[in-house]
């Protein structure tokens, strides 16, 4: 046993090694786009957490699950994780020692560094945890004094932190969730993942979540840095009325999955966030009928969210009040062929599930891929049939009939239609899932080819519109593709209507264009294409924005009369009147304006008909003011009427 258990830790050593390579390389790619002053900061802090970290897994390497880089916490994170540095201080009713009392939250100093170090007590035999906390934290704190006073450790072993999840604390999951580690035997990065992914899930179906739990070997003490990341969902199913129970849990499930892939994305932790959904009343069966799994994720789980169902059973499990059914008991003492029978049917169940969700989930991912949301499983099939079949003939249909012979062979055991699966429908089912998953792989590569191809033409297509546009603007009506730069360098650049950055942009955009066609253009640079498109395109719709503004302006007549401000809009053959601009309540009137300039009968209009007319005008447009129409404005605004000119 203690060559094994040395093996094992060996194993983990150089595994988190490797990790620590990779990490240490993508820190120092994003230190050097930094400033350097900002760089020598962080150099130095780096160096000193990396002195830190070489003396603690000195003296504690075996123990040591974590070492982090904290944000400065806030008073209240600060209370908490010195509570739990000293939790004697509790149990202290008198007034604090003058020593105990810099342990009251105070304004951080600019110049701390906060350190968590995570410390696995679970091998802790000949000493209490407390006793164990106070030694491991006097040695750190002293080993951190020694390089720097003010790197601030914060030791805190694994069973405390587990106790306040139990205890329905989860503000440590959160901090550790936005720290940065510089040590880490997987456990870390476990709680970084799922505290986003916990976080994304709630946000969106808060009311049925019941329970998030974390399980498997990270909390069983047998992880390492490559382990899967094991979490439970519960999800209330109770009160359900518009769909099945079984739509309601794959549904969800769907998009719970696609959420845990967006958190691995967030994070950057490449270890699989494995996800299991459960819908109450199937957790509920399952604990009656003494499902083996069930009862060891009670037993070892750790809840990172409850809402008052998981901990309840998780103590009555322990003290011993949840047992088997008197039906669970006769099923698991019966005859030894009935109980072999079982078995079989749970392992066809099992089998027939796994191959069910390995072939819907990337399916469902594809379409996602496309674009389009996930559907419901029956849906899967034909739509997948529509879209890569016979719209992008992208996939063959033989694929198609694969997947929905899963689906519908998971559907007959599912409604007891099917009773049993022979060995070599399972070989088959298998065979073909193989089949199945490597041409998906390759639709992946198709699909994203043709999103960028799309992503392309699209910007391409709307940066040409958009130029043109403003070169309309600038007197120009026509202009061919291949004179879009010459008319834009002569136009808008020349006369410094458009900086000379934006310019280039265009350029290079152009010459994207060329690149992509001849398949010279990698994802790199149309990602970085689409980022300074963005910029351009911002920069001419403004520029076209404040251009029409000031062509529009040139068809106002703008009046005084009285305390008010008032004015005349001529478009085409058309005036608006405004008597007050000033009012939130604009009173507008209309009349046509005749061949001598003068204002025909005054009706009625609107701001919103006002509106209409100046956005269906062409820029530019030229108003023409004849002597008839003074005449008028004296009639509609009253004889003391100004004319303001620039105003």
């Amino acid at each position: 046993m203690a060559k094994k258990n040395k093996n094992r830790y060996k194993q983990v050593k150089e595994d988190n090694e490797n990790a620590q390579v990779a990490v240490e390389t993508k820190e120092l790619e994003a230190i050097s786009k930094l400033p350097s002053d900002v760089q020598d900061k962080l150099k130095t802090i780096k160096t000193k957490l990396e002195k830190f970290q070489k003396k603690v897994l000195e003296k504690f390497d075996k123990y040591i699950v974590g070492i982090a880089l904290m944000p400065p916490p806030k008073p209240e994170e600060l209370q908490q994780l010195q509570q739990m540095q000293y939790p004697q201080l509790q149990q202290i009713q008198q007034p604090l020692a003058p020593e105990q009392q810099v342990l009251e939250p105070k304004p951080e100093d600019k110049d701390k560094i906060h350190v968590l170090v995570l410390v696995d007590d679970s091998d802790s035999r000949t000493m209490s945890k407390l006793e164990l906390k106070d030694k491991l934290t006097a040695i750190i704190s002293s080993l951190a004094t020694e390089i720097d006073p003010n790197l601030t450790p914060q030791t805190l072993i694994l069973s405390e932190l587990w106790q306040n999840c139990f205890d329905g604390k989860y503000e440590l999951l959160q901090l550790i969730a936005l720290s940065a580690p510089i040590h880490d035997t997987g456990m870390l990065q476990a709680i970084k993942i799922a505290e986003v992914h916990k976080t994304m899930v709630l946000k969106k179906f808060e009311k049925y979540i019941v329970s998030y739990v974390l399980a498997g070997s990270l909390v069983q003490g047998k992880a390492t840095p490559t382990s899967d990341i094991d979490v439970w969902i519960v999800i209330d199913d109770t009160d359900v009325k518009k769909m099945t129970r079984a739509e309601l849990k794959d549904k969800l499930r769907a998009i719970i999955i696609g959420m845990g892939i967006e958190a691995g994305e967030l994070t950057g932790i490449k270890n699989k966030l494995n996800i299991q959904v459960y819908i109450l009343t199937d957790f509920w069966d399952s604990l009656k009928e003494a499902n083996p799994v069930i009862f060891t994720l009670l037993r070892d789980g750790v809840p990172f969210f409850d809402r008052g169902i998981f901990m309840p059973w998780k103590q009555l499990l322990k003290m011993g009040k949840i047992k088997p059914s008197a039906e669970a008991i006769d099923i698991f003492m019966g005859s030894g062929e009935q109980v072999i029978r079982r078995v079989q049917l749970k392992l066809n169940e099992i089998g027939m599930e796994d191959i069910y969700y390995a072939l819907l989930t990337p399916s469902q991912a594809a379409l996602m891929l496309y674009g389009v949301a996930p559907p419901s499983p029956k849906e899967t099939g034909s739509l997948i049939r529509d879209i890569f079949v016979h719209k992008e003939k992208l996939l063959e249909d033989k694929f198609v009939k694969i997947l929905e012979k899963v689906v519908e062979i998971r559907k007959a055991i599912e409604h007891g239609e099917k009773k049993d699966l022979t060995g070599k429908e399972i070989d088959d089912l298998l065979s073909d899932g193989d089949k199945f998953l490597k041409r998906i792989k390759r639709l992946f590569t198709q699909i994203e080819r043709i999103r960028d191809e799309r992503e392309m033409l699209n910007i391409y297509d709307t940066i040409t519109t958009v130029v043109r546009d403003v070169l309309r603007l600038e007197g120009v009506e026509k202009v061919k593709e291949n004179e879009i730069l010459d008319f834009v360098e002569d136009k808008l650049v020349s006369e410094g209507k458009m900086p000379s950055k934006f310019f280039r942009t265009l350029q290079e955009l152009m010459k994207a264009k060329k690149d992509y066609d001849e398949k010279k253009l990698s994802k790199v640079e149309i990602e970085k294409i689409h980022q300074e498109a963005g910029a351009l395109i911002k920069y001419l719709v403004e520029h076209m924005q404040r251009k029409r503004g000031r062509e529009l302006d040139r068809l106002k007549i703008r009046v005084k009369h009285g305390n008010k401000f008032g004015e005349v809009t001529l478009i085409g053959n058309e005036a608006y009147i405004t008597y007050d601009i000033d009012n939130p309540e604009k009173e507008i009137d209309k009349a046509k304006v005749k061949e001598d300039g003068s204002l025909d009968t005054i009706e009625k209009s609107s701001l919103e008909d006002l509106e209409k007319a100046l956005a269906k005008i062409e820029i530019p447009q030229r108003a023409s003011i004849k002597e008839r129409i003074f005449e008028d404005l004296k009639r509609i605004f009253g004889k003391d009427v100004e004319i303001l000119m620039n105003y």
